[in-house]
């Protein structure tokens, strides 16, 4: 072997025995308890890294989930709700949102929600998925529920509804859904995600966590410490909406342009809640550039979700405080049969 500083036959730096010394020395004192705890470690994340990726690649398609309601199921046949969910809300998250809207939400239809393809936002998609749910259960009534940006998504598929198949929404929610990019208050942020998505740049899952993390705290002041780690871990689980997903709803909102279908809803009623301390999206420019533009079809844009926390977009974690509004609304412009508003099913 050749001395330190000298080179070996095949041209490699010699290597001083006292080196070689010291390396065994190390690998002994390495434990093997460590070694198995960093063995396990890997494995999980493998094993979550795999889960992850045959969750998501079952979600390569737009799909209508349903919420089972012996009640609506029952009595509402021919009519239901589509929950069109907001920024990185995951299948699952959008069925908890219809669970806790469940008791008000059933007196008027079925319920279901829109779950979007991991593939990426596509309203073709979606408009598809949407028509195939109608037909198959011979639905005559539909509301929408948008949530956040999925105001937009249920404005333009209501739209599209009504031109391809002439089918007619009958209602549509807004909840603190932006009127375009402008009312989105972290521009910086947003323009930054948009940037890296139309020049081909996709993250990978293992950045997500920063990601998610790094968005979310800018928002703290919406979200307790609490909140903030449970919808990160939420992010960073194999249920979440893909990257891919998440950069493509960024895309839309950016270039989302409501006046394009103002004017092609029909007779359908549209609402606006929200709250004037929303610090995700402007409440105050968002709900008047609705109500400007489809104010033939703009019934109301005066109640507020006061109390809620977060202040944007929270059905689900604030029911108490949306069921009444949603039921005002509902009981004033569609009122039940004599009595039927009194029924209540949980």
């Amino acid at each position: 072997m050749p001395y330190e500083g000298e080179v070996s036959p095949q041209g490699r730096p010699g290597i001083p025995g006292a080196r070689l010394l010291a390396e065994g020395a190390a690998l002994k004192q390495f434990s093997r308890r460590g070694f198995l705890a960093g063995t396990g470690a890997a494995g999980l994340l493998a094993a979550d890294m795999l889960l992850t990726r045959q969750v998501q690649a079952q979600r390569r398609t737009d799909r209508i989930l349903t919420v089972a309601d012996d009640f609506a199921d029952t009595y509402y046949p021919d009519a239901s709700w589509f929950l069109f969910p907001g920024y990185k809300t995951s299948w699952e998250e959008s069925q908890w949102i219809l669970n806790s809207l469940r008791g008000t939400l059933n007196k008027r239809a079925q319920l279901a929600a829109v779950g979007y393809s991991n593939q990426g936002l596509d309203i073709d998609d979606i408009v598809i998925a949407v028509i195939e749910h109608v037909r198959a259960r011979k639905l005559t009534k539909l509301f929408f529920y948008g949530h956040s940006f999925g105001g937009m998504v249920a404005t333009q598929v209501a739209a599209r509804l009504l031109e391809i198949h002439g089918v007619e929404v009958q209602f549509i929610v807004l909840d603190s859904s932006p009127y375009s990019k402008h009312d989105v208050l972290d521009q910086s942020w947003f323009d930054g995600v948009v940037f890296l998505y139309e020049r081909g740049f996709r993250f990978p899952s293992t950045l997500r966590g920063g990601y998610e993390l790094g968005e979310r705290v800018i928002h703290k002041d919406e979200r307790s410490w609490r909140q903030i780690l449970d919808q990160t871990l939420e992010q960073l689980s194999p249920i979440a909406p893909s990257s891919l997903l998440i950069q493509s709803e960024s895309a839309y909102i950016y270039h989302f342009d409501g006046s394009r279908f103002a004017g092609k809803l029909g007779s359908a009623k549209m609402a606006y809640i929200g709250n004037p301390r929303d610090r995700t999206v402007r409440y105050q420019t968002a709900v008047e550039a609705w109500a400007v533009a489809f104010k033939a079809n703009m019934v109301s844009s005066s109640l507020h979700t006061e109390g809620a926390r977060p202040a944007h977009a929270s059905p689900g974690w604030n029911p108490n405080v949306y069921r009444p509004v949603l039921e005002q609304l509902l009981d004033e412009h569609f009122p039940l049969p004599r009595g039927g508003s009194r029924v209540t099913v949980f």
